[in-house]
């Protein structure tokens, strides 16, 4: 798909700011310079920052606060989540293949945490599928994001958690107790290979 001339500039501001965040060190709480200040700064018109500061502000990245000025804010993917999840989440395809990919990533994660599982992390597993059947999405998520910590991959971590919250505005998705327990006795044995076959069954 070609971007438009206006989407191009639309997008290099977005850039232009993003870089202009970094180089600045700036943190949540911190204050941005003015529309004004940042169009002389960045050599944007101000309605294009105007633009941009909206699109920012939608996603929870930044909030204007009347009077004060315009601040960076901490990073909500639950709001942004639910912006995009009205739009993205509507046809049948997209769906299966979130559920697709969080079961890869799943499957990823657990294979990447087998190298740096410790006997203390084990029981931190074992402990969070304890009364499993009375909360299995919470425990589901606890477990996982163990496991993601583990694999000492944040991107990973960060992509799953996005996937998990849009999925859970259409499909509950855990595996059976039985599952977990498997996994956890896979970890306990050293049993590397087995993890692929697991999740191949599932």
């Amino acid at each position: 798909m070609t971007m438009l001339p206006n989407q191009k500039v639309y997008h290099g501001v977005l850039e232009k700011i993003r870089i202009f965040i970094e180089d600045n060190n700036l943190s949540p709480g911190d204050k941005l310079p003015s529309e004004r200040e940042l169009s002389e700064t960045l050599n944007a018109s101000r309605s294009s920052i105007r633009e941009a500061f909206r699109a920012l502000e939608l996603l929870g990245i930044i909030e204007t606060r009347h009077g004060e000025g315009t601040f960076l804010s901490s990073y909500r993917p639950f709001q942004t989540v639910e912006i995009l999840a009205s739009f993205i989440l509507r046809e049948k395809n997209t769906k299966e293949s979130i559920l697709v990919t969080k079961k890869l990533l799943e499957k990823e994660a657990a294979k990447l945490a087998f190298h740096y599982m410790k006997e203390a992390d084990i029981a931190k597993l074992q402990e969070s599928i304890r009364d499993f059947e009375k909360e299995p999405n919470k425990k589901h998520k606890e477990f996982f994001s163990n496991l993601f910590i583990n694999a000492k991959n944040e991107l990973l971590l960060v992509i799953w958690q996005l996937i998990v919250e849009f999925s859970q505005t259409f499909d509950k998705q855990t595996y059976e107790n039985d599952f977990y327990c498997e996994l956890i006795k896979l970890y306990s044995e050293k049993d590397y290979p087995a993890i692929e076959t697991l999740f191949t069954d599932k």
